[in-house]
């Protein structure tokens, strides 16, 4: 399949790089300011290395490789919240061109998850979205499998900074700050952490999920867009004001603290919760698990890494393999 890449930071870069090996041909690679676009194939190492020498990838200009030859786009771009621009406007031109989608940038989904809805039903396109969700996990796709319908709650730890500081404080009996600091010195946590400190990125992660859930009791588009949620319905605490001693206290009755997001048809939640020190839910490290409670199976976990380039490409190219 002939794949345009919309995105050349560590997941974009993965794909363009991993799609060979998956039987796929990258005909566009894009960042902000420039593109290069082949018809035949791009070289995508040789693209790479000129924008890692600091030069342009290419010489075209991103929209053009939005109007390439490409059967379809995979949206790279960085999350951006309320109108979700400009993922939200790449994903359009392509299903109007009757091209598939497949989202590595949870805006979209997140906020505005029943026009996506409306652009794919008017479109020979599809969309795809499991790497907006758990990195290399494959928690839609579970979803989907088990059927929706009989899905009452999806609900786990879904950020991996997150994870690594409370894992790390509790270990090491550290606080917030020394670990955050550490943890950007390792390149787990963004210069700006607050993304993921303040549980936006888990919430918006939820979020979709929710979005699954509720579309699989719409029996129209005119429901859906009554059912769809956004962050703003999303109730968020973050875990920037945990003091280590609450990790102290919880460790002396056997229990820990994770960020836990959870998914109903009713609510989305995200905010630090006390569970079992052995518990399913205590995983430590960068490392991320979902728990998915099904009216016929019971409850299912997955377990895995829930962000990086590559984990998050398995997941994009995982979608196209589907469209095929």
């Amino acid at each position: 399949m002939r794949l345009a890449v919309l995105g050349a930071g560590a997941v974009g870069r993965s794909v363009a790089e991993l799609a060979g090996e998956y039987g796929h041909e990258v005909t566009a690679l894009a960042d902000s300011s420039s593109a290069v676009v082949d018809p035949a194939g791009v070289d995508a190492d040789a693209a790479l290395a000129r924008k890692d020498a600091g030069d342009a990838l290419g010489d075209a200009e991103p929209d053009e490789a939005l109007a390439a030859e490409y059967d379809a786009l995979v949206e790279a771009t960085p999350t951006t919240l309320g109108d979700a621009e400009p993922g939200f406007s790449h994903l359009r031109a392509a299903l109007e061109r009757d091209r598939h989608v497949v989202l590595a940038n949870k805006g979209p989904v997140a906020e505005r998850y029943a026009d996506v809805r409306e652009l794919e039903a008017d479109s020979a396109g599809d969309v795809y979205f499991e790497a907006t969700v758990g990195g290399a996990i494959p928690v839609c796709a579970t979803v989907d499998d088990l059927g929706a319908k009989h899905v009452s709650a999806v609900r786990g730890v879904l950020n991996g900074t997150a994870n690594f500081v409370l894992s790390r404080m509790a270990a090491e009996g550290l606080d917030y700050d020394h670990v955050l600091a550490e943890a950007q010195d390792l390149g787990v946590a963004e210069a700006d952490p607050s993304f993921d400190a303040e549980g936006t990125d888990a919430a918006l992660k939820c979020v979709i999920v929710a979005n699954v859930l509720r579309e699989a009791d719409c029996d129209s588009l005119a429901e859906l867009r009554d059912a769809a949620v956004t962050l703003a319905d999303a109730e968020v605490e973050g875990i920037e004001h945990i003091p280590g001693s609450a990790l102290d206290l919880a460790a002396e009755d056997g229990r820990t603290v994770r960020l836990v997001g959870e998914a109903t048809r009713d609510r989305v939640s995200v905010g630090p919760r006390l569970v079992p020190e052995h518990g399913t839910l205590a995983v430590t490290g960068t490392r991320n698990i979902v728990e998915i409670d099904h009216e016929y199976a019971g409850g299912l976990a997955i377990s895995g890494r829930g962000a990086g380039g590559e984990e998050t490409a398995s997941a994009v190219l995982a979608d196209v393999a589907r469209l095929e």
